[in-house]
């Protein structure tokens, strides 16, 4: 049994009493997420756990964890604020908020603050876009959706979460 599997041994076996066992792979999303609640990401070596766990490759797990702007294969920012910048949004000037955000923030696209506090992605097609710009942040309080957003209003968000950090 591997460390993932050791941990969660009892969630891990009600995740797989789910699918019939010899398509157990499909199983590959929620022991991703149960691997990614932990520590903000998926490390390689839990790639190679959930493999093991389901008899699949680690290639085919990286592969479905690349795939999805949900997952995440290195640590990073405690916010993931990813703005979409899919053709609609971006007919609503969503690459400009994406740019005066991360003006705002001292980063590029993909990056993080220095305070490691807020990561920025550009990610497609978040199915909001006749109420772009707008981003979703990833925390681990869950997933959150903002709409109709300026810099302005995404700034206040992002100093909302530096005085959090303060107290």
């Amino acid at each position: 049994m591997n460390p993932l599997q050791e941990r969660y041994s009892e969630e891990i076996a009600q995740v797989l009493s789910k699918y019939p066992a010899d398509q157990k792979r499909s199983a590959v999303m929620p022991l991703l997420y149960i691997a990614q609640r932990e520590h903000g990401y998926v490390s390689r070596e839990q790639f190679a756990q959930i493999a093991e766990i389901l008899e699949i490759s680690a290639t085919d797990v990286a592969e479905i964890l690349g795939f999805y702007t949900l997952y995440h294969d290195k640590p990073e920012g405690k916010y993931r604020l990813q703005v979409c910048n899919d053709l609609p949004c971006a007919l609503r000037g969503a690459d400009q908020f994406l740019e005066g955000v991360c003006d705002h923030l001292g980063v590029k696209p993909g990056g993080t603050t220095q305070d490691g506090l807020v990561t920025v992605e550009a990610v497609m097609c978040l199915a909001a876009c006749h109420r772009a710009p707008m981003f979703q942040v990833q925390s681990s309080e869950g997933i959150a959706y903002h709409e109709d957003q300026t810099v302005e209003s995404a700034a206040r968000l992002v100093d909302s979460w530096r005085a959090t950090e303060v107290e």
